[in-house]
């Protein structure tokens, strides 16, 4: 067992774990945080998906052990203070883009950190964002529409909420 100090959702936090227990365990078991989703384990379906220093990750093969000194993201962290949505948020949530929503927390973070790398998406770049995050309810097209939204409200330098 190691101890780990490192800041979640904005906050200073520590934990005792064995180096290799998965990042995406450490935050459901450990910290209640079970907006980030256990799905294929392999780092394939990209449900876990969190920011880890502003870099989507899938957390189910990140070690804990890697988290030390780092800065860590999820959907939780998302949420202004006051409770408002990020726009990447409230646009999957106009656009239909949350079917039984156990992708959504994947996809929503995948986009986020997209979106702060390339403010103004072409279509096909939208596209492949995602690729690493798979839904089986909405058939992505409204996935995209939300995310052509989040684009065009956060456009250049726009304003994001939560951390």
């Amino acid at each position: 067992m190691i101890e780990i100090r490192f800041t979640l959702n904005g906050q200073p936090v520590s934990a005792r774990v064995a180096p290799a227990l998965p990042a995406l365990t450490l935050l459901r078991d450990s910290f209640g945080l079970t907006g980030t989703k256990p799905g294929c384990g392999e780092g394939e379906c990209g449900a876990c998906t969190i920011l880890l220093d502003g870099r989507a990750v899938n957390s189910c093969l990140l070690p804990s052990a890697l988290l030390d000194g780092r800065e860590v993201l999820t959907i939780e962290g998302l949420e202004s203070p006051s409770g408002t949505l990020h726009p990447v948020q409230r646009a999957f949530v106009e656009a239909g883009a949350v079917q039984c929503g156990f992708c959504t927390p994947g996809m929503i973070m995948r986009t986020v950190a997209f979106l702060r790398e390339r403010s103004h998406p072409s279509d096909d770049e939208i596209a492949r964002s995602i690729e690493g995050n798979l839904c089986r309810c909405t058939g992505y097209v409204k996935i995209q529409q939300a995310i052509r939204a989040a684009a065009d409200e956060l456009g250049v330098g726009g304003t994001e909420g939560g951390s």
